[in-house]
């Protein structure tokens, strides 16, 4: 299954005109003609089926049914991460995240992190894409970048951890998890949490786990925890 993703699709919508980008590789890689059938979604669990009435190098005009629903997950599995100093890192994680079925992801803003700024749209595009090859109907939610102690703050549902290196009594991640329950998992950036840090954490009842007896780097710590939550839900 080839799908395209537009989040203006609604169960509603009989036509449809995909952006210039899909419609280009719509004509020139998939080479679709009129009468053909593509499958899109619009991010939030809604399947459609679109017959193409006309195409051009930049125009794709489709005819759109509705197909089916997918319920959404009825549990958070959530990462909390302090974006690595090299995008392409980052991007990597949200990738594999994305593809393994995670359902929110907030970066955050820690100390010690080395990237302040961080380019949502494009961390958008990246997930988008993740979404659309892996065949996902719904879109995991990308926060903007949050400090740590606004976030440790927040109202968050289910089960709260903290991924630290930090010497101390801590239960390995997997065991903390139960199936079909929200968790939400903070990782730390390059130099890890200061310790004041995962004091404030540990008092807003965060709970201290690890994620193996090796050092991870920040982007395969939330890879690893990423598909700790998909191994313990499927």
């Amino acid at each position: 299954m080839q799908l395209f993703y537009n989040s203006q699709l609604d169960t509603e919508s009989t036509s449809f005109t995909l952006d210039r980008e899909e419609s280009r590789h719509v004509f020139k890689v998939l080479r679709k003609k009129i009468g053909d059938k593509i499958n899109l979604t619009d991010g939030k669990g809604n399947l459609y089926h679109g017959t193409i009435n006309h195409i051009t190098s930049n125009r794709c005009d489709l005819d759109i049914a509705f197909a089916e629903a997918y319920p959404p997950l009825p549990y958070q599995l959530h990462i909390a991460i302090a974006p690595t100093k090299m995008n392409d890192r980052m991007e990597w994680f949200l990738e594999k995240a994305t593809e393994m079925g995670i359902t929110r992801i907030t970066p955050i803003l820690c100390k010690h992190s080395e990237r302040q700024k961080i380019n949502l749209d494009r961390f958008n595009r990246i997930i988008i894409s993740a979404m659309k090859q892996s065949l996902q109907f719904h879109k995991p939610k990308l926060d903007e970048l949050t400090t740590f102690e606004d976030f440790i703050n927040s109202d968050l549902s289910g089960s709260k951890f903290i991924a630290h290196c930090e010497d101390g009594d801590k239960n390995h991640l997997i065991n903390m998890i139960s199936k079909g329950n929200s968790a939400t998992v903070l990782i730390g950036p390059e130099g890890d949490f200061t310790p004041l840090e995962i004091e404030l954490a540990l008092n807003n009842n965060f709970k201290p786990v690890s994620l193996g007896a090796t050092r991870l780097r920040t982007e395969t710590a939330g890879v690893y925890t990423a598909a700790t939550l998909n191994i313990i839900n499927n």
